[in-house]
């Protein structure tokens, strides 16, 4: 006897951590509003995209600073780069933005410079 679908995936989520719980929801999150996925694009691809700000860091490069944002969208994850800022009023860990640009593969990190954003 064969057990609904239902009942299987309600079983399987509950081996799932609350990171992969999130990133479903993410990933649902950014399907639903019609975005692309990290993970469907590949080196020099443009693309909006819809996630999250898991971490926020500040690095001069050549006495230039960079503003650079892990972000995440529950299938992949892209480091953006603003060259020339130290800050951006509202861009802070946990918030979610849309971004818009092309993803380039540099030294096997994937990376948007310059993205343009929406805070949502």
């Amino acid at each position: 006897m064969s057990q609904p679908n239902a009942f299987l995936r309600a079983l399987r989520r509950f081996g799932i951590s609350n990171a992969e719980l999130e990133d479903e929801a993410r990933l649902r999150t950014a399907k639903a509003a019609g975005a692309h996925t990290l993970a469907e694009c590949g080196d020099r691809s443009r693309g909006t995209f819809r996630g999250t700000i898991s971490m926020l860091t500040m690095k001069p490069r050549s006495g230039t600073p960079w503003l650079e944002a892990e972000f995440t969208d529950g299938s992949g994850t892209v480091t953006l780069i603003w060259m020339g800022r130290r800050g951006i009023p509202g861009v802070v860990a946990g918030r979610e933005l849309k971004v818009t640009g092309r993803i380039s593969d540099v030294d096997g990190q994937r990376r948007i410079y310059n993205p343009h954003y929406e805070l949502l």
